[in-house]
């Protein structure tokens, strides 16, 4: 199968190309980048695969939660070019493409995927990995970190993602499993799940915002100024 991965939901710009059996990737933290550097990596790693645009049989984006910019630009590049190349997309949750770098050192079992949302909430959800297939095993949701339900999370689990350290650590304090804080989505781990998901025609892939609102009004910044003093 031959794939163009866009992984842009988070700090990080992950770009990955799938020609059969081998995977080229480029990944870097690039806050406020992505526009510049997804396509022209695009272009480089078809050209390292030797792989022409119609060669490709999808492309696949990560769909969020994540940041809002990041989330949209990956659903406009990726519906862009597969309705000009005539090919189907594959949307992909952000957070379970998070949760696949809990299995990067062969771990299987459950897994906390969590992501900073900024304004004192993370995007999270619990999976499981089998070593083959990725479940989710809860809804995605945004949330206060100090009111996410830990309960059942023991130290046979692993979280992953900026969101442990989000809020002054408060997730880091409230969990007493295997903890990888730096972990980001990756492109290489969104081609694997993308094997798995079912293709769509481009119009129909849709972003999760899970809000509504991405910044706080002046009276809400007050607000919480003063809760916590």
């Amino acid at each position: 199968m031959n794939l163009l991965a866009l992984e842009l939901a988070t700090e990080a710009c992950s770009v990955a190309v799938q020609a059969g059996d081998a995977v080229v990737s480029r990944h870097s933290v690039a806050p406020r980048q992505h526009a510049e550097l997804a396509l022209p990596w695009s272009d480089e790693l078809l050209a390292q695969a030797d792989l022409a645009k119609n060669q490709l049989d999808a492309i696949t984006i990560s769909i969020g939660p994540g940041a809002f910019t990041g989330v949209r630009l990956a659903i406009a590049m990726g519906q862009g070019m597969a309705l000009a190349l005539g090919k189907p997309l594959i949307g992909v949750s952000t957070l379970a493409v998070l949760a696949m770098e809990a299995t990067r050192d062969g771990f299987t079992g459950n897994i906390l995927a969590a992501i900073d949302a900024r304004m004192g909430e993370v995007y999270a959800a619990r999976f499981e990995w089998d070593g083959e297939s990725l479940t989710a095993v809860s809804d995605e949701i945004v949330i206060a970190p100090d009111s996410l339900d830990v309960e059942g999370i023991d130290n046979s689990w692993r979280a992953v993602g900026t969101g442990i350290d989000a809020a002054d650590g408060t997730l880091r304090s409230r969990l007493s499993c295997d903890l990888v804080s730096d972990a980001l989505p990756h492109a290489d781990m969104l081609l694997r799940l993308a094997q798995h998901a079912t293709p769509s025609a481009p119009e129909q892939v849709e972003p999760t915002y899970l809000r509504n609102n991405v910044a706080l009004t002046l009276a809400e910044q007050r607000a919480a100024r003063e809760a916590k003093k």
